[in-house]
């Protein structure tokens, strides 16, 4: 983990691929190594044989164009929400935000394809109840769209109600297959502590942004001010917050984790420390770092720490299952329908509620 921020981009960024290793990417397959194939023999396949509004199979699970806008639509219309339509014209490393959005929902339709069938195949079935909210959701969506956003989207009420079933029963396979997954996670496997630090740096970056580690003689006098400002924090006289406020080369003072979230020997140190102690001077890739322990063992952190560890459990036991049962499908993509989508700009067209409404339904997503 960087020390300089905790802040970290959500945001995917895509290079401009072949959009065969998109498609696989989606369904959880590594190691891609070329168009129409990857390195483990999954096939990808291209072909001239789709219905006309057909933009990919996967197995014998189709994807319609309405489809893709649907979902399209709603997630260009929440950018706009938060960012504005101008937001269309940023670029990063040559692939424009449309580029980016059009990858990403291709991957979202693509996994809920595939988890639909993984749940036709282990026979996990929407329950009457579950079925009639389905119905619900759609009537409910569907009335909240104008007739400029039906034209334009190409969807019916048949079509909503077709991807909150998939959506449905993606939800339901995923917690049919991690129903018995249910670890003990000791309190010392998910030990939370919160400690403070200063970060004194032993690089600098260059103009294209990269770091360049500093020549030995600079780093022996950075190393040397790391054990007069430890001798500082330790000697119970300066208060370390000020002494970080005024020394620190990390935006952040405080940090709460467990094990295994930061470098090394940061981590290590640190989990050695007792309430109130203060390290020696700390190397780590991003400095020499001075580490007071606040808080050796935070209950409601720890508490919180063992469901996201559970949680991780549950989806990697999920995802060994979903990844063999990738590997049993031919996914078929028209490229030629797909490279034609783009996003819609009309001002009358501004639904974003798909996902919002499927979440008044089924609480579980």
């Amino acid at each position: 983990m960087r020390f300089e921020s905790k802040w970290q981009n959500n945001t995917a960024k895509y290079g401009r691929k072949c959009l065969a290793l998109i498609l696989a990417a989606v369904l959880g397959l590594a190691g891609t190594t070329a168009c129409g194939g990857d390195g483990n023999g999954r096939k990808v396949v291209f072909t001239t044989g789709f219905d006309k509004d057909e933009v990919f199979r996967i197995g014998n699970a189709s994807c319609s164009m309405a489809e893709v806008m649907v979902y399209l639509t709603t997630t260009q219309n929440q950018y706009e929400s938060v960012y504005g339509p101008e937001v269309w014209n940023v670029a990063l490393d040559g692939t424009t935000l449309e580029e980016n959005v059009k990858e990403t929902v291709l991957a979202k339709i693509a996994q809920i394809k595939t988890m639909y069938l993984l749940a036709l195949s282990k026979e996990v079935t929407l329950d009457e109840h579950e079925q009639e909210q389905v119905s619900l959701a759609s009537e409910k969506f569907f009335q909240t769209l104008n007739d400029r956003e039906k034209e334009l989207m190409g969807a019916d009420l048949k079509t909503i109600q077709q991807l909150y079933t998939e959506y449905a029963l993606a939800d339901k396979v995923y917690q049919y297959i991690i129903q018995d997954v249910n670890p003990e996670i000791s309190d010392d496997e998910a030990r939370t502590i919160t400690v403070q630090h200063i970060l004194i740096r032993t690089y600098t970056m260059d103009g294209a942004g990269n770091r360049v580690s500093l020549p030995e003689n600079q780093k022996h006098a950075v190393y040397e001010k790391a054990l007069e400002i430890r001798e500082l924090a330790a000697n119970g006289e300066n208060d370390f917050v000020d002494l970080a406020s005024r020394y620190s080369e990390d935006s952040t003072i405080t940090y709460s984790f467990g094990k295994g979230e930061m470098d090394a020997a940061f981590e290590e140190a640190a989990f050695a420390l007792e309430t109130n102690e203060v390290s020696q001077v700390v190397e780590s890739e991003s400095g020499y770092h001075i580490i007071k322990c606040l808080n050796t063992f935070d209950r409601e952190q720890t508490d919180i720490s063992k469901q996201e560890i559970v949680e991780e459990r549950r989806r990697e036991v999920f995802g060994q299952e979903y990844d063999e049962f990738v590997d049993t499908l031919v996914r078929n993509l028209n490229t030629r329908l797909w490279e034609e989508i783009t996003l819609i700009h009309d001002p009358e067209v501004t639904t974003t509620g798909f996902f919002e409404i499927y979440a008044e339904y089924f609480s579980s997503s």
